[in-house]
């Protein structure tokens, strides 16, 4: 599996070359190494992509009634319009599909847009073999064999992978094969086949172009989220994932916690050494931490000299442990060579009883600040005392605050 994965990065990322890292080649063979923030815009394109294509569908499927009346028996045409008219409802319905973006729901509506004309072509199929059509009757019913192709050709627009691509066209390939079943004991099995063949080949165009469509998407979902400068994840992005995360942590009752960091004394960099220098500094910053988070912590750049620590399934006493690991390895360095310091306030949903992602931020960020004015160079949490580790900086909690100096005035963030 992975060397298929692997062969398809090699050959796709050709097509963006130097937006792909080696690593996410497995992401175009599985979903399940997708991110969250990923995995719900690639619902959300799914689903709406599904609505446009049940749409188009919907709008078609009546207006076919006309030619069936005017070329076909009197006692077949009433057969298939009333076919006709139920499978338009049902793609009508899944115009107004309007579940919460999720890979679930995504399937979901794929599986049922893709079942409607299947099933459609599977009944259809068996009416008209009940007929020996003639002349344009038979040119017109021959029409009804070409769903399948028109079906197994969508998947070109939506961006899959390639286990996706082959779960959804697997049935639809299965259901044409059964309807033609009975040509292999006749003289048109080799027409069959060579259909069955092209059938196939459709397929797998169009699953490598549902796969560069996800390579695609993987690039510019890349850029998008992304803080240009320091390649952390940008605050409209983090603000998607909070809320992500905020309501699978509800859902689950699993903790959520926050760290709020500010740079300490950050404006003098700028003032006295240069914006290029204070880059620098978040860039470390940046470097420094990343180096250091587990797989599903999310660092966002909040803003200016403020990021945001994103830590799931991380209770307050779990979240000072990693704190504290962070401040004692080290922020980075400040252009005169001293060690970069920060003030940081963390909160957790359950423990701080908070009822939106945006209160949680607002509860860490007050707290941010309050250990700037406790000093700087210091964590400011909420938690109870037995829960609080010994903090790498100064060893001991006092009441709230882990500080290393008194008090000074704030200079403004």
């Amino acid at each position: 599996m992975q060397k298929i994965s692997h062969f398809l990065w090699l050959r796709l990322s050709g097509l963006l070359p130097g937006e792909l890292m080696a690593d996410q080649s497995s992401w175009l063979f599985s979903p399940h190494q997708h991110m969250p923030l990923m995995a719900h815009r690639r619902a959300r394109m799914i689903i709406n992509r599904v609505r446009l294509f049940a749409f188009l569908f919907a709008v078609l499927t009546p207006l076919w009634i006309v030619v069936d009346v005017l070329t076909l028996p009197d006692t077949l045409w009433p057969q298939l319009m009333a076919l006709r008219l139920l499978a338009s409802a049902a793609f009508i319905g899944l115009v107004y599909y309007k579940r919460q973006a999720g890979m679930l729901n995504a399937y979901r509506a794929m599986a049922t847009l893709f079942a409607i004309p299947t099933v459609f072509y599977v009944i259809s199929h068996l009416l008209l073999t009940r007929y020996s059509l003639q002349g344009l009757s038979a040119a017109i019913s021959a029409g009804y064999a070409f769903l399948p192709f028109v079906l197994l050709a969508g998947f070109a627009i939506f961006p899959l992978t390639l286990l996706e691509s082959l779960a959804f066209a697997t049935p639809v390939l299965v259901a044409y094969g059964l309807a033609g079943i009975e040509h292999w004991g006749g003289g048109s099995w080799p027409a069959f086949s060579a259909e069955y063949w092209l059938l196939i080949l459709i397929t797998g165009v169009s699953t490598l172009a549902s796969i560069s469509q996800l390579v695609l998407m993987m690039a510019l979902v890349g850029q998008a989220i992304r803080d240009p400068l320091t390649g952390c994840y940008s605050r409209r992005s983090g603000e998607e994932i909070l809320a992500l995360q905020f309501e699978q942590s509800t859902r689950t009752g699993t903790p959520l916690s926050l760290a709020f960091i500010d740079l300490d004394h950050f404006k003098q960099i700028n003032d006295r050494y240069g914006h290029e220098a204070g880059d620098q500094v978040l860039k470390s910053l940046v470097k420094a931490i990343s180096a250091r988070l587990r797989r599903g912590d999310v660092l966002t750049r909040w803003g200016g000299e403020e990021f945001l620590l994103i830590l799931p399934n991380t209770d307050c006493q779990q979240s000072l442990q990693a704190l504290a690991r962070l401040y004692q390895q080290g922020l980075g360095t400040r252009p005169d060579g001293h060690p970069q310091t920060a003030s940081t306030g963390t909160a957790e949903r359950i423990n701080d009883g908070c009822n939106s992602w945006e209160d949680l931020v607002a509860c860490a960020d007050s707290r941010m600040y309050q250990a700037k004015s406790s000093g700087r160079d210091s964590i400011h949490c909420h938690a109870p005392e037995h829960a609080r580790p010994a903090c790498a900086i100064c060893n001991n909690y006092n009441q709230n605050t882990c500080a290393t100096k008194q008090p000074e005035p704030v200079e403004p963030r």
